[in-house]
């Protein structure tokens, strides 16, 4: 549509062609454009799922010798999936940002009910 003279669409035709690796807007959505609004808006509902996830550990959870909340994946899967059903994914964000800690790569209902989940 770029090079398409009978497009009326003036929204392409301002835009740059193309983006090359190592120009700091690579990957990234125009500035002011809906689709970087929905990214922050995205962000944001994550951010939130993970915080209520830290207070359900902390509501449901025993103080360990170590002195932080655990919870074990059983009992929490069973608690916060009447919540969300991406229970897992929140786990491993929580887990990237420094907020929870658990052995393995990835939690499996039934399989993983006994790992214990560590609030930090």
């Amino acid at each position: 549509q770029r090079k398409n003279p009978f497009s009326s669409d003036d929204r392409l035709a301002s835009k740059p062609a193309h983006t090359h690796r190592g120009d700091p807007t690579y990957g990234r959505p125009p500035e002011g454009s809906r689709t970087e609004q929905r990214g922050k808006d995205a962000h944001s509902h994550v951010g939130k799922e993970v915080e209520e996830l830290c207070l359900i550990i902390r509501r449901t959870g025993e103080v360990g010798e170590d002195g932080h909340m655990s919870v074990t994946f059983g009992q929490l899967f069973e608690t916060y999936v009447t919540i969300s059903n991406k229970v897992v994914g929140i786990l491993l964000r929580a887990r990237k940002h420094g907020l929870v800690h658990f052995e393995g790569e990835m939690l499996w209902q039934g399989k993983d009910d006994d790992v214990v989940i560590t609030l930090l």
